[in-house]
């Protein structure tokens, strides 16, 4: 879990290609239309601050983990969305204008609400509470790696429409080879990781995973909201940034214990998302049918 080639500049590299991909599908009105239609964007917040951290502590206490184990998903439920959940978003054909617009609101926002929880969770479990400073440096990474190549990608197809639309297949398929790239070196970087906590916390982890994934798309539809906006809400608050609650784990409280849920969650939702996407096109393609 310690930082290589692989989290330093060839994770972020592909992303930020695949994300100014996303963006040459992208135009502004995309995110006029967010804005003037804010419920989607105050319900994926109210489901990621009011919900997800309740569910991680019921799970911990369910599972009897161990405090520090405990600290580490809590650390995960407190964290963002990441680059990936806009990724996933855009193969289920989700909205990704509101995927983009959730990142960037909700890594503000866990400037504040991440210590917070983190310092109640360490107080709670540990007995301690420890002043955690706002990951500051960490946010505006994920910013520019998301923020940039997308704002980039959105101006090559407002000046080149129809090299955007030419592209807009093929970086799909790119999209999918990259993830199943991650996927495999995601399990060689964190295999001994994965072998020495799995038992400990998997189980917990894939239904914490699981519950995220499943209220971020039940609630929303159960609250009227478009298919689209509830796939977007559903990969936001279902694939966290693991790579941020790892950092917070080794560089500022120092502890690799507590970075476990995160590898072991973070490899986890790369499967339980792409199941996820799968059926949603399944469905999307089974209701296209039936409307022909």
């Amino acid at each position: 879990m310690q930082a290589s080639l692989l989290t330093t500049l060839l994770l972020p590299l592909a992303l930020g290609v695949i994300m100014f991909g996303l963006g040459l599908g992208l135009t502004l009105e995309d995110f006029r239309r967010v804005a003037r239609y804010p419920r989607a964007v105050l319900i994926g917040l109210a489901l990621q601050i009011g919900v997800l951290p309740w569910a991680a502590l019921g799970l911990a206490l369910l599972f009897r983990l161990p405090p520090e184990l405990a600290v580490g998903l809590m650390l995960l439920a407190a964290s963002p969305g990441g680059a990936t959940a806009n990724i996933y978003s855009h193969i289920a054909r989700g909205d990704v204008a509101l995927n983009i617009t959730l990142t960037a609101v909700n890594s503000v926002l866990c400037l504040l609400t991440l210590p917070i929880i983190l310092d109640l969770s360490l107080e709670f479990f540990l007995g301690a509470g420890q002043y955690v400073p706002p990951p500051t440096r960490k946010i505006v990474e994920v910013a520019l790696i998301i923020l940039l190549p997308v704002s980039i990608g959105m101006l090559v197809r407002a000046f080149a429409t129809g090299f955007a639309s030419r592209m807009e297949k093929p970086i799909r398929l790119l999209s999918v080879v990259v993830l199943a790239l991650l996927i495999v070196a995601a399990v060689a970087s964190t295999w001994d990781t994965l072998l020495a906590y799995f038992a400990a916390v998997g189980i917990a982890c894939l239904l914490f995973n699981l519950v995220s994934m499943g209220t971020g798309y039940a609630a929303p539809r159960a609250l009227k909201l478009p298919r689209r906006q509830a796939i977007a809400i559903a990969m936001e608050i279902g694939i966290h940034n693991g790579t941020l609650a790892i950092f917070i784990a080794l560089s500022v409280l120092g502890n690799a214990t507590m970075s476990a849920p995160a590898a072991v969650y973070s490899l986890l939702m790369f499967f339980t998302a792409a199941a996820f996407a799968a059926w949603l096109n399944r469905r999307g393609a089974r209701g296209a049918d039936a409307a022909v």
